[in-house]
């Protein structure tokens, strides 16, 4: 006689959320296609490109160049990084500009004396090129 090999059975309880005890579905059953527990390797992801240049650490101080930064995309003054094409967009550098105010506001007293002065002349001069745009 041939030996019957004998699989397992997976049943899944869970409730998911919007789900009772009450309403919950029957339990899965899914028989396993072979007793043994065998991985597949996983899919391997096409290899993504990598950075051309190297990325500045971050920091209080880069991190505020990145809102600066992206408020003049937004003002227009440099080009769209994904476009390479300048864009306004006056509504979201106002919304950037009022971010880093709010930084201002939330790190005050905790900031050595150069990452206050960044913060402020950087706000000032990208509200001042707001203000003329607007």
């Amino acid at each position: 006689m041939e030996a019957e090999e004998k699989g397992f059975v997976v049943k899944d309880k869970r409730i998911f959320s919007g789900e009772s005890e009450g309403s919950k579905q029957e339990a899965v059953e899914k028989p396993a296609e072979n007793a043994s527990l065998k991985e597949e390797p996983p899919k391997e992801e096409p290899p993504k490109e990598r950075a051309r240049t190297q990325l500045p650490e971050v920091n209080f101080s880069t991190f505020v160049l990145s809102l600066s930064s992206s408020v003049l995309v937004h003002l227009g003054e440099m080009a769209d990084p994904n476009t390479g094409a300048p864009k306004k967009d006056l509504a979201m550098a106002k919304q950037t500009i009022d971010i880093l105010g709010m930084f201002e506001e939330k790190t005050r007293g905790n900031l050595n004396p150069d990452e206050e002065n960044l913060l402020a002349n950087i706000l000032y001069d990208i509200r001042m090129r707001y203000i003329k745009e607007k």
